[in-house]
């Protein structure tokens, strides 16, 4: 029999907080399927499973953490799917919350960690610009981008598993193409508690691999945010730098043409990027239609 709701844990080296998290989990969530994506871990997390009684489906080389969501989301039987971290920051206790505003008609609803959540600094300063940004470019509120907690409708979900990153960035993916597609999101307040162990993610390196998921989300999905302020801020130089010139040796540069040729080049293929963009999303619905 289908079970209602499938919990699917990436879990790598984190035999420590499984062993405190799946108690819980299978205490909360009576009858849910648990799967814990293994990936490739060196640790104890499969005796732990076992001890658990828990599936553990054990990847047989290191997929990523997006990979590891992949792989789950692929097998997993329920109607509704949970993706939750296996380093403890996520409650058990808040899957109940995430489940009841999805019954009220969203197609995803993400924990949104709160200022009372234990980050770095660092971490909170940079995960407010990425959230700033994804706002804009999707337009809609997003206050957490990067939140791995989440309950989901598989079959929205599992539609954008090809654009989906193998790496830390997955939920940055997601969240922006559900935006763009038109799927209803909407976010719960919770607390992320302090993770065990050290985290997998670099700053600098996984930063800046976020901008640029982010960035290849817009030019997929909404072309236009990115390439008319870049044509913007030409049109404005080459404008300045002509009026500079005229009034002070009374000619038209090179440079001048160059600026605003150059606005008008990447003005033209903002509009073909949209078009494009329109052409891919609708042949997306019609392959979904049919599947």
């Amino acid at each position: 029999m289908e079970p209602g709701i499938s919990i699917i844990i990436p879990a790598k080296n984190e035999a420590g907080s499984l062993a405190v998290l799946l108690p819980v989990i299978k205490r909360v969530c009576t009858g849910a399927e648990i799967l814990v994506i293994n990936d490739g871990s060196t640790d104890e997390t499969i005796q732990v499973c076992q001890e658990q009684a828990v599936r553990c489906i054990s990847l047989p080389y290191s997929l990523g953490n997006g990979g590891a969501v992949k792989h789950g989301a692929r097998i997993a039987q329920g109607r509704i799917l949970v993706f939750m971290d296996a380093d403890g920051q996520h409650d058990p206790q808040d899957i109940p919350r995430l489940l009841a505003k999805l019954s009220e008609g969203y197609d995803m609803v993400v924990g949104a960690r709160t200022g009372n959540s234990h980050a770095g600094l660092h971490r909170a300063t940079a995960n407010g610009l990425y959230n700033r940004l994804a706002s804009w470019m999707t337009g809609q509120r997003i206050p957490d981008l990067t939140s791995g907690f989440r309950a989901v409708r598989p079959e929205k979900f599992r539609r954008f598993l090809y654009l989906l990153p193998n790496g830390f960035s997955y939920p940055t993916t997601i969240t922006m193409s559900f935006f763009r597609a038109g799927y209803l999101v909407t976010y719960v307040p919770i607390t992320a508690a302090r993770r065990h162990g050290r985290s997998h993610i670099r700053l600098l390196r996984d930063g800046f691999r976020f901008l640029l998921i982010i960035f290849k989300i817009g030019s997929l999905y909404s072309p236009l945010k990115l390439f008319l302020p870049v044509s913007f801020v030409f049109f404005v130089l080459g404008l300045a730098r002509y009026l500079y010139t005229y009034f002070t040796a009374g000619r038209f540069t090179n440079m001048s043409a160059l600026l605003l040729v150059t606005s008008v080049v990447v003005f033209l293929i903002s509009l073909v990027s949209e078009q494009i963009s329109t052409l891919n999303y609708k042949d997306s619905e019609k392959r979904e239609d049919r599947e």
